[in-house]
């Protein structure tokens, strides 16, 4: 098992076993590519209680060198408390990350909720921006802006990328106390929470705003690649 295979499987069974997720397909979607006779990845579909769906998209092409896993982990559309996503990769020689929550309000104007979301995980995210080894991702401020400020985005060495498990363990404990114990009442944020959660879902899952969905449409084809985004984007969980 390659580094970021193994990586997300630990996360991946971790929420799975956490939440008793119950598995929809298996996988729930097959990927192809004019690139190879056989299968090049698969979606797979989670559903629970607390957390609503997850869904995972690996896709591992030897011949072009890449190995590719993503997780969402979201939360229930009218919930506050944030989704957890990660996302690990290598391209040739080269590996990269990223990791964080996904706000779930506007942090600039409910300050109690940012204190009581995010501030655990000032000390994780320093120390992560500390490992050698590591250098920014090339993101726009826009994808910055649509996720949270403590978002981990960076590309690694080998060295580097073996201790990524530990923040992302950090970040997982500090979420999954967020989901089973919630926040205090009086940093609860107001607003029509799956209104925005669908709204920020479009604009993060817009291939115009992320270009890397060009590069999954060129190895899956674009109704898959559309049809990828589609299944991020729905709030609902198919069947």
């Amino acid at each position: 098992m390659s580094l970021p295979q193994q990586l997300s499987h630990n996360a991946l069974e971790k929420i799975k076993n956490r939440f008793k997720l119950t598995e929809i397909g298996s996988p729930y979607l097959n990927l192809t590519s004019p690139m190879s006779p056989a299968p090049v990845g698969s979606l797979r579909l989670f559903s629970g209680n607390e957390i609503h769906k997850m869904v995972y998209i690996g896709l591992v092409v030897p011949p072009i060198g890449l190995d590719s896993h993503m997780i969402f982990a979201f939360t229930k559309p009218e919930s506050h408390i944030p989704h957890f996503t990660l996302d690990s990769v290598m391209a040739g020689p080269y590996f990269a990350f990223h990791l964080d929550l996904i706000p779930r309000a506007d942090l600039g104007a409910n300050l109690k909720y940012l204190n009581a979301v995010f501030d655990n995980l000032t000390p994780i995210f320093e120390e992560a921006k500390k490992i050698e080894g590591l250098t920014p991702a090339q993101l726009g401020p826009k994808q910055y802006a649509l996720m949270s400020p403590w978002m981990l985005a960076y590309r690694a060495n080998e060295s580097a990328f073996e201790q990524i498990q530990v923040p992302v363990n950090g970040y997982l404990e500090h979420w999954f106390n967020l989901v089973e114990k919630d926040i205090p009442t009086d940093a609860m944020p107001t607003g029509d929470f799956a209104k925005r959660d669908q709204l920020n879902r479009n604009a993060i899952f817009d291939p115009e705003v992320d270009k890397v969905w060009a590069q999954v449409s060129r190895l899956i084809g674009e109704e898959t690649s559309e049809k990828l985004r589609g299944i991020l984007r729905n709030q609902e969980v198919e069947k």
